[in-house]
């Protein structure tokens, strides 16, 4: 049986959810795909992060993320050596050559570039649309947002998510305050991975974790947070 903790996590989680209108829940309209895959600074516990986590989800785009917890020691100085300020998030595509800071400004280029052009949702709410996000942020305090001391991975890690997911953000939020970095595959219903993602791991269901460095491979939300503190993390 779940104990009191776990259920309060997963509560809070599904909150955060609801608050965002489960934004980030399926795969909208799609354009062009990029060659190259993305790459993004952000932490969990960033509300402005979480509206581009959404819009990747929604455009079924995977993207390399740089984890930037508060205190982290890795990626915080290499962006601020990039980009010459620790200001999150930070979109890197290799594909057009753009480097860009504001998450707005962001998610209007990704609906651009690799959509049809119109932002969906809460993510057209302007000011609301910010504020529901700092709101969806206090149902979890700050979970995803300090770094946690751990041991740096050989190869980075990989999670097959869906950002609306209350259970693959219990994951990110480990994978953020150990500066974990990992590809992410979104795999949220309608996206022209899932089969892929199904022939891999069996079943259609996530949060999924592979590890190179260790050569596993698992499901399960909680199983995966234990893994990854027994494996990674120094303190």
């Amino acid at each position: 049986m779940p104990s009191i903790g776990r259920i309060l996590d997963v509560g809070s989680s599904i909150a955060t959810s609801l608050i965002r209108a489960i934004s980030g829940s399926r795969v909208g309209t799609v354009g062009a795909r990029p060659a190259a895959t993305l790459i993004l600074y952000e932490f969990e516990g960033c509300p402005y992060c979480r509206k581009v986590r959404e819009a990747l989800t929604i455009l079924d785009l995977d993207a390399d993320i740089r984890p930037c917890p508060k205190r982290g020691p890795r990626f915080r100085p290499e962006l601020v050596e990039r980009g010459g300020k620790a200001m999150f998030p930070y979109l890197v595509d290799p594909n057009t050559g753009k480097e860009m800071y504001e998450s707005n400004d962001i998610v209007k280029y990704l609906f651009s570039q690799y959509g049809d052009g119109r932002v969906p949702g809460v993510l057209a709410a302007g000011l609301l649309g910010d504020l529901s996000s700092m709101l969806a942020n206090l149902a979890r305090a700050t979970r995803g947002a300090f770094y946690q001391e751990a041991r740096t991975p050989d190869k980075p890690l990989e999670l097959y998510s869906a950002e609306a997911s209350p259970f693959c953000r219990i994951v990110r939020e480990k994978l953020c305050t150990l500066e974990l970095p990992y590809r992410l595959h979104n795999v949220a219903p309608g996206s022209s991975h899932r089969e892929a993602f199904v022939a891999r791991s069996g079943k259609q269901l996530i949060p999924y974790l592979v590890d190179p460095n260790t050569g596993r491979e698992m499901f399960e939300s909680a199983d995966i947070v234990s893994y990854l503190e027994q494996t990674y993390s120094a303190g």
